[in-house]
């Protein structure tokens, strides 16, 4: 493994950690040798993508790569694009709305709008730009749904059907078996739908997005999973629908959409 990449598997830790991690317990999840683990820290430090929390305490990252993030998307214009279609779909449903884009082989959450004013919602916090689990998700669902049968194993075979990153709910797939028949079914109905699966209690739905043709994002709506029943969920796909047909047809507004001009 390069420096590169041993700096890298640090930064993508600690980001899933903003409360920081110790030096044993980083090098234990990345399987690095601690010494190794303490230089690489110090280099990131020196640079100012991490600090310690406290003399002798944990390491977490400093808000450098969070602004370069946020400025890098806010320079692309996807924002510019999606954010008043999304505010407007937010409205209509009164949940909260996500739009996630396709970068390489990876599907990324990047612009969000909460409908929700009152009462329970759905509220899952800063989760722009973090890479989309797709076995376990609606967008990811609805974007596989798009693919074929083996291309969207593949994928997930790549990903890994279980979330690594938090546990499973009751709802999610366990068998590629069970994947596929999701799948079929989301085809049939024209929308995904993921209960107690991505979140325990949480339903989402979901639509990819195409532009000319061809997928470039999945816009989802999620609440509470006593809101979201199957006959509210088919009052809001008409709306779903027509709001990720507006961002499809506006993408090649934007300077950047991933899925769109990633190709040559």
């Amino acid at each position: 493994m390069s420096n590169l990449e041993k700096s890298l598997t640090i930064i993508e830790l600690l980001a899933e950690k903003p409360g920081g991690l110790s030096v044993s317990t980083i090098a234990h999840q990345v399987n690095q040798p601690a010494s190794g683990v303490h230089r690489t820290l110090n280099e990131l430090i020196r640079l100012g993508y991490v600090r310690q929390v406290q003399d002798q305490g944990d390491y977490a990252l400093t808000m450098k790569l969070a602004a370069l993030g946020v400025g890098f998307l806010g320079r692309t214009g996807v924002g510019d694009v999606a954010q008043p279609i999304l505010d407007r779909l937010a409205q209509k449903s009164e949940e909260l709305v996500r739009l996630s884009v396709i970068d390489g082989e990876d599907l990324i959450w990047v612009a969000v709008a909460q409908g929700a004013t009152g009462g329970l919602r759905y509220d899952p916090g800063q989760e722009q730009g973090v890479v989309v689990h797709l076995a376990s998700s609606a967008g990811g669902q609805a974007w596989l749904a798009s693919m074929s049968d083996e291309e969207a194993l593949q994928r997930v075979s790549r990903q890994g059907l279980i979330n690594p990153n938090r546990p499973p709910g009751p709802g999610a797939p366990r068998t590629m078996t069970e994947l596929l028949q999701i799948l079929a079914e989301t085809r049939q109905r024209g929308f995904s739908v993921s209960s107690n699966s991505y979140t325990l209690g949480m339903t989402a739905m979901a639509m990819p997005v195409r532009s000319n043709g061809q997928v470039i994002s999945c816009l989802s709506i999620a609440g509470p999973a006593v809101r979201m029943s199957e006959e509210r969920m088919a009052q809001l796909a008409p709306h779903l629908a027509s709001a990720a047909e507006e961002i499809g047809m506006a993408a090649s507004g934007s300077r950047y959409f991933p899925g769109l001009h990633g190709k040559g």
